[in-house]
């Protein structure tokens, strides 16, 4: 089974937050705020998802991936695949 958007980035948010519990988070909610991460852990998030998809990352786009579900509909969009 191919690996979806969604669990990439699950997979990056645990390595970054590993005691967070993605279900007891507000998705719409600022990502910063809900993981309890940094400007460090959110800069290391963007460069592990851009290396994982080969993307460009700018930093212009970042106010795009404020939460859950807005880096998500980034991701799907810069990806191609499907929500």
């Amino acid at each position: 089974m191919a690996e979806t958007v969604e669990t990439t980035l699950i997979e990056e948010l645990y390595r970054i937050a590993p005691d967070i519990e993605l279900y007891d988070v507000d998705r719409a909610a600022d990502l910063r705020d809900e993981f309890d991460i940094d400007s460090m852990d959110f800069l290391t998030l963007v460069t592990a998802l851009g290396k994982r998809y080969d993307l460009e990352m700018p930093e212009a786009d970042y106010e795009k991936m404020r939460s859950f579900v807005d880096l998500l509909k980034y991701l799907h969009k810069q990806t191609g695949q499907a929500a």
